[in-house]
């Protein structure tokens, strides 16, 4: 609504929703959204370097075009810029005084120094319109009115303030409650789920595990009495499998709704299908090989590595040739100017098992291909006579959940995929693995007893006290 009070605002926002309009109907051709998004780059490296003094810097010898759009060359030859930068950069990335933002949020700080993220109103309508487009599909699918918890922090996070707005955008019901929160606790959000006849949650999906526990622990039953249709899971990589046993606890359809983090936005976004799909006319997208950093070339249209971005909009701190330090499978779609992506893990999360690397969704989707009635998980890693080990540790909704598990099964379908030992065990796992979208994947799920722990997992440790002690 504030858009109305604003003109300029109002026209960027009409412009913005036809143009993303345009690319849920298909209506790019390749060559035309080429040439939009060589022209977008280029205009965002003059913006950036320009208003930024670490662009100011960082461009000051490259070769960037003084008017009209960057060539591929051009391009592949301006620096990459890491979350190294940003830590130490600070403020100076920042391509607008602060009091030019309309919100000011911050990352977590629990794996590094916290980096400023501000938004501008330019930067919250390019990235929620996407979101709304493609998250109107999804919910009709479940019914046309619904009752939505948000349950992320609100405190110097945009979960909230996204989702809401998005919500709101689709005629949805928005109750905002963080069962960490002092002010919340779970069985007070268990009692609100049923009490406002909840619909839709949109949490991570170490949150609707918590959730999960804290209901049994009451004696609740979440698939009959509570009426939740569809999770939306953010914040933390989630393979499909794992996916299909979270709804089948809930009774519920579980998405993978977005890919974004709190510095670079929103960078695909979750269809009706339950792919999420890239949205390339606010961003561009290079694939490279981590440790060479040159790009990756497709292998039966699919390009496997880690992710850069560039934003090809102009608000509050644009990114240029940023390296997310995650890895992603991008796949062409016949037909289409998006693509598919799967996030996979970090760069850093990747795992070496019987001397190959391994990337966690891989692991995950191998082991909860067959596990059913699993609420949570834990991995530990150990060498033996010179083997690497597995053990699995699964925490299950009862003891009959328990009891159907084929334990050497899925030993043998671990060990089999990556040339390890592996058995698996039945067993509580504890809250650290709620951490992860705080930390990481790894932190929170993987215990790597070969090497000396990690200051990743040390902070998970002492996150998960923290939830202990409440």
């Amino acid at each position: 609504m504030y858009t109305i009070f604003r003109p300029d605002l109002d026209a960027f926002a009409r412009a913005t929703l036809a143009e993303q309009q345009r690319l849920q109907s298909g209506d790019w051709e390749p060559g035309e959204l080429r040439d939009l998004q060589l022209q977008r780059v280029a205009d965002t490296a003059r913006y950036v370097r320009e208003h930024s003094p670490f662009y100011a810097k960082l461009f000051a010898a490259a070769d960037v075009p003084a008017s009209g759009p960057i060539t591929p060359e051009q391009l592949a030859r301006l620096p990459f810029t890491t979350k190294d930068d940003l830590r130490s950069g600070m403020f100076d990335v920042v391509s607008l005084p602060i009091d030019r933002a309309w919100i000011f949020y911050e990352t977590t700080g629990t794996t590094g120094r916290a980096t400023p993220c501000p938004r501008s109103d330019h930067d919250s309508i390019v990235n929620n319109t996407a979101l709304t487009l493609a998250y109107r599909e999804i919910f009709e699918q479940h019914g046309d009115k619904h009752v939505v918890a948000v349950m992320g922090p609100t405190e110097l996070h945009s979960t909230g303030d996204t989702f809401g707005d998005v919500m709101h955008n689709l005629g949805h019901t928005v109750v905002k409650m963080w069962p960490h929160s002092p002010l919340v606790g779970f069985p007070r959000a268990l009692a609100l789920l049923e009490k406002l006849g909840v619909t839709a949650l949109i949490c991570t999906p170490g949150m609707a595990i918590s959730l999960a526990k804290a209901a049994g622990a009451a004696g609740i039953d979440i698939a009959s009495r509570l009426g939740v249709r569809l999770i939306l899971c953010v914040g933390e990589l989630t393979s499909p499998a794992m996916l299909e046993n979270l709804g089948g606890q809930w009774n519920a359809r579980v998405y993978n709704c977005m890919y974004a983090s709190q510095e670079a936005s929103i960078m695909a976004a979750c269809h009706a299908d339950g792919q999420l799909r890239t949205v390339p006319v606010s961003n561009y997208y290079e694939v490279i090989d981590p440790a060479t950093a040159q790009p990756v070339e497709p292998v039966d249209g699919v390009r496997e590595g880690e992710l850069v971005i560039t934003h090809l909009y102009q608000g509050a701190k644009p990114l240029v040739r940023y390296r997310t330090g995650d890895m992603v499978r991008l796949s062409a779609q016949p037909g289409s100017v998006t693509e598919v992506m799967r996030p996979i893990g970090r760069v850093r999360d990747a795992l070496l098992l019987g001397g190959e690397l391994v990337t966690a969704y891989d692991l995950e989707q191998t082991i909860f291909s067959h596990l059913s009635g699993v609420l949570d998980y834990f991995i530990s890693l150990d060498e033996v006579d010179g083997r690497d080990t597995v053990t699995i540790t699964v925490e299950t909704v009862d003891e009959i959940a328990g009891l159907r598990i084929d334990r050497e099964r899925v030993g043998r379908a671990v060990g089999e995929a990556f040339g390890v030992g592996c058995t698996v065990a039945v067993a509580a796992v504890g809250t650290i693995t709620s951490t992860g979208a705080m930390v990481s994947w790894k932190a929170a799920r993987i215990h790597d007893r070969r090497v000396t722990d990690s200051a990743e997992r040390e902070a998970a440790l002492a996150i998960a006290a923290g939830r202990d002690s409440r």
